[in-house]
């Protein structure tokens, strides 16, 4: 068991924490790291979270490198530079009382001489052990609880959908799943997963009045012998999700 803090924010101080994070985001490849939709006062909230929730994952797995002297430490962002330079996080012994153990110095390059100090530097988070858990399996049963997915997430639909009686809404609901399982059969491409709960899982465009704009992202487990959906995310929800595994190059989930 590790023996690193579960969240990031009791692992470390992080100084002007938004300059920190648009410095992070201007050294590392170009990419939209704001939601689209839902409105927030968080600045660059898809890179936060990603920072977040990499952190825990790398807590899990003892991804954080100690120096030889013990006053710093280093873990993977998992980020890379416009030219492909993996970037890390650099923290310092935090000298203060009742504080973190910890507080951030820099985001560093790898070839960068701060992290001479290292013998070893971390490896990324992993997610899975199995790529096939990536790829939507066509030849699977496919089970979806429509009436929940309605009834416990009808605030995360779009108006007008939201305001409409349950069982029409239903009704729509079940011919977008329809399409969208069509929509995987011709591209497997289709299906994006995501990471939750210590799990692969795989999201679904939800395209209720326009074939070529998705609306919702249908979330679908793998059971073994079947998959099956019983809830649904806001797009903002659903990169949020997917992109802790990867950046989506897909044509329905964009940032």
């Amino acid at each position: 068991m590790s023996n690193w803090p579960e969240e990031l924010f009791d692992f470390a101080f992080i100084p002007n924490f938004d300059s920190r994070m648009n410095d992070l985001a201007a050294i590392s490849e170009p990419e939209n790291w704001d939601y689209q939709n839902l409105q927030t006062n968080q600045n660059k909230a898809v890179l936060v979270n990603y920072v977040k929730y990499t952190y825990k994952r790398l807590a899990e797995e003892d991804k954080i490198e100690i120096s030889d002297n013990g006053e710093h430490v280093v873990f993977n962002t998992g980020l890379v530079t416009p030219n492909q330079e993996p970037l890390f996080a650099l923290f310092g012994r935090n000298t203060i009382p009742d504080r973190q153990p910890w507080f951030l110095l820099d985001w560093a390059r790898k070839g960068q001489h701060d992290l001479v100090r290292f013998q070893e530097l971390p490896d990324m988070a992993h997610y899975f052990d199995d790529p096939k858990s990536l790829v939507f399996d066509v030849k699977k049963d496919f089970r979806a609880n429509i009436e929940h997915i309605v009834a416990d997430n009808k605030e995360r639909f779009p108006e007008p959908y939201k305001s409409m009686d349950n069982y029409v809404l239903q009704t729509l609901l079940k011919g977008s799943i329809d399409n969208a399982r069509e929509r995987v059969r011709r591209n497997y491409k289709t299906a994006i997963p995501q990471y939750h709960r210590g799990r692969i899982q795989l999201l679904l465009p939800l395209c209720i009045s326009n074939p070529s704009t998705a609306d919702l992202a249908l979330v679908i487990v793998d059971h073994g012998g079947f998959y099956r959906a019983s809830t649904c995310l806001t797009l903002d929800m659903a990169y949020n999700n997917a992109r802790q595994l990867a950046r989506p190059d897909r044509d329905w989930l964009i940032p």
